[in-house]
Order: C-alpha cells, then structure tokens, then sequence
C-alpha cells in the first residue's frame, strides 16, 4: 500500500483465502484491505495518537438515513454527550478531493448538523469549521485537537 501523509503505523494485516484485511480497533473487525480503508486506519490513528482523540468518541460506518435511503458517513466523531462534532470522509490516495467530495459531505451533515467536516485521501487533508449561528465557513489550517473542538 502506499505512503501517506500520516504518521507511521503499523497496522495488523491478514489474509484469508487470498484476500488482504486490516483490523479495524474501532469496530473490533477484520475488514477488507482497500486504498479508502488504508487511509481510514492510518488516520483515525493520527488522531487518536497525535491529536488526542478518545478512540470511544469515533464510530467508523455511521449509518444515517437520506431520503429514505441509507448511507454511510465513513467516521463520525462524538462529544462527551454524544452529539455529532465531526464527519470525516475519505477517499483512495489516488482520488483527488474535489468540490464533488465536499458536496457529499455535505449532504451527510444536512442530518447530522456538525461543527467540523473533514476530508483526507491520505496524502492532503482538509478541515472545515462550520458557524450555524454566524452562517460562516471556514477553512482551519490543521486538524485541530479532540480538546479544541467546540459545538455550534
């Protein structure tokens, strides 16, 4: 799998009957070894080991439902009350993040209503801060720390 533009981790890899997995310590699981779920892994470990994010405020696949079709927020972060704070969506290194991504973010945070949408494909990562009650948007520098998070 490719380098990312994360921190190093060693994930715990298997194969069973000739196809890759890699553990997901969220989910307690096995799941399959793609370019999407590589980035998954390295960056919910960046930032459960970098930016102090408890590992039992994330949930990886976060079913919510869309006009009456199911879909999947790749990680949601929680508060200490379990109020949504964060979405993060990601894509295969190879993917770039375009405008398209953000809009589907956005569709997932038309139910959830959170703070911060972030987007990675492993090598560039982008948060966004969202104001409700100032209607502004913006662009933060850094994935900020689980500790720096505020509710809207």
């Amino acid at each position: 799998m490719q380098l990312l533009n994360l921190p190093p981790f060693k994930p715990k890899l298997t194969n069973k009957n000739g196809k890759d997995y890699i553990f997901d310590s969220l989910r307690c699981k096995d799941v399959v070894l793609t370019p999407e779920e590589w980035v998954r892994q390295h960056f919910v470990n960046f930032l459960i080991t970098e930016r102090a994010y408890p590992p039992e405020r994330i949930a990886n696949e976060v079913c919510i439902n869309m006009n009456s079709t199911s879909k999947r927020c790749d990680t949601v972060v929680y508060d200490n009350f379990l109020n949504p704070l964060a979405i993060i969506e990601y894509k295969a290194p190879e993917i770039k993040v375009t405008e398209e991504v953000f809009e589907q973010i956005s569709r997932y945070n038309s139910i959830l209503r959170v703070p911060y949408l972030i987007v990675s494909n492993g090598l560039t990562h982008y948060c966004c801060n969202l104001d409700y009650r100032k209607m502004k948007c913006g662009f933060i520098d850094n994935i900020p720390l689980y500790a720096d998070l505020k509710c809207n």
